[in-house]
This record gives C-alpha cells, sequence and structure tokens, in this order.
C-alpha cells in the first residue's frame, strides 16, 4: 500500500496566503519522513472569496522540497486548457521530477469556469477526448499535424520531450459510468475522488473492472482519494476536523457539487465518504476499502481551510505509523 499527500492550497477570506507557504513546506517534509510516496494538487479558478493558489507553479515549487517523490495533479481541468500548453507544462515538470510527474485529469463541472473561458459545458467530453490523443502524441512524435474540431497543430513539436517515454501517466478522475470506461480504455488509472461515498465507488469500480478487462488493458494502480483525520481519539478526530470540512463541503456545494443535506449530521455525511478516527479505527477503515475497492494508494487530504497545522501534522505521523505498523 502506498500513501500519498493531498496539498491544500486553499484558504478562507482574510488569510495572509504568504505565511502560510512554509506551512506547506512543513507538511511535505513531515510526509516524506512518514513514508508518503506521493504528494497531489487541486485546482480551480474564480473561487473568490476562497483564496487558491494555482496548481502549475504550486506543483513546480513543492517539487524542490521532495525529491523523489511523486508529483501528481488532482485534478487539472482539462477540457478549459489548450493540450499543447498542458503537454508543454506536463514535459517540464516529469522533467524537473526526473519522471517522477503524474498528469491526473477530468472534465470540471463549475459553470462559472466554462463561462468565463468562453466553453459550453456540452463541449467538455469531447475536447477532453481530443486534448488526450494530441498531448500523447505530441510526447512521442518529433513533429506533428493535427487538425481536430478543437484544436490545430501544424507539422510542429513541442519543446521539450518528458523524461519518460511516452510522457507521464494519466490518471483519469470520473464519477459516472461514461466516464469510468472511457479511463479505463485510454488512462493508466482511473483516480477516484470519494466525495460520493462508497455506495457509489463500489459499484464504479465494478464497472471500471469490467472495462480494463473488455479492453485487455491493465491499470497502473488503484488510487483513491479521501478526506483523513487521525485524532487521539475518534471522538477528539471529529471534533478537531468538523468545523474545516463543513466549510469545504458547504463552499464546494455553493459551487454545484453534490454538498450534504440540511438534516444530515456530519457524523453520516462523513460515513462510507471520509475516514476520521483514532489511529486503531483508521485502520481498519484503510483495510476496509481495500478490501472493497482493491485500492493500493491512498491520497490523504489531512488539511482544510481552518484547519491549524498542528493538527495535520499528527495526522501525517499516525498515518505513516499505520504505514509502518
Amino acid at each position: 500500500m502506498k500513501l500519498g499527500l493531498f496539498i491544500n492550497t486553499q484558504f478562507p477570506e482574510g488569510t495572509t496566503v504568504a505565511d502560510r507557504i512554509p506551512e506547506i513546506v512543513a507538511q511535505v517534509r513531515a510526509a516524506k519522513e512518514a513514508g508518503f510516496r506521493s504528494l497531489w494538487f487541486p485546482h480551480h479558478w474564480l473561487t473568490h472569496p476562497l483564496q487558491m493558489l494555482q496548481i502549475t507553479p504550486m506543483m513546480a515549487y513543492v517539487a524542490a522540497h521532495a525529491p523523489g517523490m511523486t508529483i501528481g495533479s488532482n485534478i487539472l481541468i482539462l477540457p478549459l486548457l489548450n493540450p499543447v500548453h498542458v503537454a508543454e507544462e506536463a514535459a517540464t515538470l516529469d522533467v524537473l521530477t526526473g519522471g517522477n510527474f503524474i498528469l491526473g485529469i477530468g472534465q470540471g463541472y463549475r459553470q462559472p469556469e466554462f463561462d468565463a473561458f468562453r466553453i459550453p459545458l456540452a463541449e467538455r467530453a469531447p475536447r477532453f477526448n481530443e486534448a488526450i490523443g494530441l498531448m500523447q502524441r505530441l510526447w512521442t512524435g518529433e513533429r506533428v499535424s493535427h487538425q481536430g474540431r478543437f484544436y490545430t497543430v501544424a507539422d510542429s513539436g513541442i519543446s521539450l520531450k518528458p523524461h519518460r517515454p511516452g510522457g507521464p501517466p494519466l490518471y483519469i478522475a470520473a464519477q459516472a459510468e461514461v466516464s469510468v470506461k472511457r479511463a479505463a480504455r485510454i488512462g493508466d488509472a482511473w483516480l477516484i475522488v470519494n466525495s460520493g461515498g462508497l455506495g457509489k465507488a463500489v459499484p464504479l469500480m465494478r464497472t471500471y473492472r469490467a472495462a480494463l478487462a473488455e479492453y485487455g488493458r491493465t491499470a497502473s494502480e488503484f488510487p483513491i482519494t479521501v478526506e483523513c483525520h487521525v485524532g487521539e481519539t475518534r471522538a477528539a478526530a471529529f471534533e478537531e476536523c468538523r468545523g474545516p470540512l463543513e466549510y469545504k463541503y458547504n463552499a464546494y456545494a455553493s459551487w454545484g457539487l453534490q454538498g450534504r443535506r440540511a438534516e444530515t449530521s456530519f457524523e453520516d455525511f462523513a460515513r462510507d465518504r471520509f475516514i476520521i478516527g483514532d489511529t486503531v479505527s483508521v485502520k481498519e477503515e484503510i483495510a476496509r476499502y481495500r478490501e472493497l475497492l482493491g485500492v493500493d494508494h491512498f491520497i490523504m487530504r489531512c488539511n482544510w481551510p481552518g484547519l491549524p497545522q498542528a493538527h495535520t501534522l499528527a495526522t501525517i505521523r499516525r498515518l505513516g505509523a499505520i504505514l509502518g505498523a
């Protein structure tokens, strides 16, 4: 089993973000010391009043503090970006990390982002598909000619080839059957984002494994992103992370992502969606997720807007102890 750390780059209004950068570096160092193997970064635009550091410069900055660790986007909103731009930046990140970069991509869902880029939501799937094929050709070919529905390249090659032959692995986020099948067909892994809970993830994993068999493909691994907090006791863990997680999911609900119903308690909302507890119960939950889904790479988000740094570092260390147990 591998552990990854999802880096929080979102901060409440009024926070001096520059003061939080040393805390991120401290989290990265603690994760490396605890045996974590990977670091992952989120992506959005137009999040006001929530402040958010942008993904590509943050990945490059943190990579310098994490030699040998895998760096991944979780997830880059691909349909709103030109694939030539993404292919060039991904190649640079792959070189900077010595071939330890993973491009995690998704289609996006926020209407304000699509409106700002003057791209209809209805075009996100065909843009996504065309972009992936073009990026892979740019990473592997010397010169490429492409005349597609959305993108054009005329007998040109990118400025830098990736360190890894063929380019960085593509981990594709998906939360519907058709998208999961696409991840099996053209991706190196399905990047599970457990916002919908195990009740949604378990049947989708069956779909994914069936699609892999149908296409004769093998996933490089089975990663899952989960909100995780480990306290001294189970009760303390819930109390420590309740406010920050409620803040985050209320913000996401305002963006159009399905959130918690008003009548649902935080404990009920967290069940099968987050991993929260003491060391013993968290270890048991990790084992349960592995049994139900067959996942082998847990990308743990251990910090959210408003959570004190001491709690985040304690969770990272406790997860390292669980990994080494």
